[in-house]
């Protein structure tokens, strides 16, 4: 199962950097408690959360996400796009977000590039994330709603958004339906 895996990636890497678990909680600014249920595998956190595991332990966040092997150019052709990681709102919850990652492969990358399934369940808790960086989004299908600081705003099928992601946010479908999007995230260096 893909969210398994990132746990133990997670683990893993902060092992092999003669990490403690409270140093890396430190580190990051998130409890040492909350880091361990994602490195076995209890929970899988958000991007904001991920972001800030992947800078404590000074590596992208696309190490946890896919493989390193580099490729140049790289084509993702749509049969073979491979789910990479879903969000759960928790163990027993049903999935909020699946990602694709259309960059899987090509690791010199600046950018984390994704295609997304948003699932009814992500409005259930509009918990506002942030980190460093910007994202951008296009809507494929269903209706999205974008919380952007403290405004509103309805994406529909074709609409797209470019925003700062260092301000509060959340993504989710509308409408008790599903949705499809095309998302690319920045992060600085």
């Amino acid at each position: 199962m893909i969210k398994e895996r990132i746990g133990h990636k997670i683990r893993k890497f902060r092992e092999l950097e003669e990490v403690s678990l409270d140093e890396l909680a430190s580190r990051c600014g998130l409890d040492s408690d909350y880091i361990q249920s994602i490195e076995e595998d209890e929970m899988y956190p958000s991007l904001g959360p991920l972001l800030k595991i992947a800078r404590a332990l000074g590596t992208r966040l696309g190490t946890f996400l896919d493989d390193t092997i580099s490729q140049d150019p790289l084509i993702v052709r749509l049969e073979e796009r491979e789910e990479e990681s879903t969000l759960l709102k928790g163990k027993e919850r049903p999935a909020a977000l699946r990602f694709f990652s259309l960059g899987k492969g090509k690791s010199d990358r600046h950018m984390e590039p994704f295609f997304i399934e948003i699932f009814p369940e992500s409005a259930k808790d509009k918990k506002l994330s942030s980190h460093e960086g910007e994202e951008f989004i296009v809507v494929v299908s269903g209706e999205v709603e974008i919380i952007y600081g403290q405004e509103t705003y309805i994406l529909k099928s074709g609409d797209s958004v470019y925003y700062n992601s260092i301000v509060p946010h959340h993504v989710s479908a509308r409408n008790n339906e599903n949705a499809q999007i095309y998302a690319v995230l920045y992060f600085p260096e």
